[in-house]
């Protein structure tokens, strides 16, 4: 492809507007993991949003606004202000009604669908950028020489809803607080916190390339993972990176040191 024509389309994709479409694919796809992530016996979530669908909105709804909740309760600006956009509070809502009320369930179905599920989360995943870069510059307007806050909120702006979980189940009756984000970082987690620091580094002028192709570069890398993810089951690449540095420098090779040591009198005796 031609470098400028490579270009122009990363700068469209800098451009995009958000509402209506990646904004609906976000919010479909968070309706869809707090029907999913119910008890066993709830029929695929069936039963629970029939008996207690208060308490199944407002978990939702704590799942499509997580990012900007979180961020503005650790930036002490007022936690219900995403709330305050009526239009997007109705439309996560009319979202909600269709996955967990529809019609012989159609559109849960749908989203199910792999070819469905396919372009769902890659519009979602183009909105994760788009929340990630804007996380990273209105934190550095605030703390702009705090590179740990920074990254911080740009990663909780793209990767708050597995933050929220363990809240969002409060909501639900449920309380399982061993697999929250930060004893078990999921692969999204880590990929956020990554492009917060790449979108932090071209804000330092470390990087010097074009913003646009920053910002596209992101998109395609979050979009890249999301597929494989859901195509080959590739859910965490950088688990192989991880366990050579637990090893090399979190006493993982020390102890297998130890543990030679402490074997090798038993054989000698």
């Amino acid at each position: 492809m031609d470098p400028q024509t490579f270009l122009d389309i990363a700068t469209k994709v800098t451009k995009l507007k958000m509402y209506p479409y990646f904004d609906i694919a976000h919010y479909t796809l968070m309706c869809v993991a707090a029907r999913d992530d119910v008890p066993a016996n709830s029929s695929g979530g069936t039963v629970f949003s029939r008996k207690h669908p208060l308490s199944c909105w407002v978990s939702s709804m704590l799942l499509c606004f997580a990012g900007s909740l979180i961020a503005n309760f650790l930036l002490g600006e007022p936690i219900l202000t995403p709330f305050k956009d009526h239009k997007a509070l109705l439309t996560a809502s009319v979202v909600w009604y269709l996955v967990f009320y529809s019609p012989f369930d159609i559109v849960y179905k749908m989203v199910k669908f792999l070819p469905c599920k396919l372009a769902i989360a890659g519009l979602k995943e183009v909105q994760r950028a788009h929340k990630v870069y804007h996380g990273v510059v209105y934190t550095a307007k605030i703390y702009p020489n705090s590179v740990l806050i920074i990254l911080f909120i740009g990663t909780i702006k793209g990767a708050g809803s597995g933050l929220m979980k363990t809240f969002e189940r409060l909501v639900r009756g449920l309380w399982i607080p061993g697999t929250n984000e930060v004893l078990q970082p999921s692969f999204v987690t880590k990929a956020c916190f990554l492009a917060s620091l790449v979108f932090l580094m071209e804000k330092m002028n470390y990087i010097t390339a074009p913003h646009a192709l920053v910002y596209f570069g992101v998109v395609i890398f979050f979009v890249y993972f999301k597929l494989s993810a859901l195509l080959l089951g590739i859910h965490d690449p950088f688990a192989p990176f991880e366990n050579l540095f637990c090893a090399v420098f979190m006493g993982g090779m020390w102890d297998a040191m130890r543990r030679a040591v402490a074997t090798e009198p038993k054989k000698n005796d």
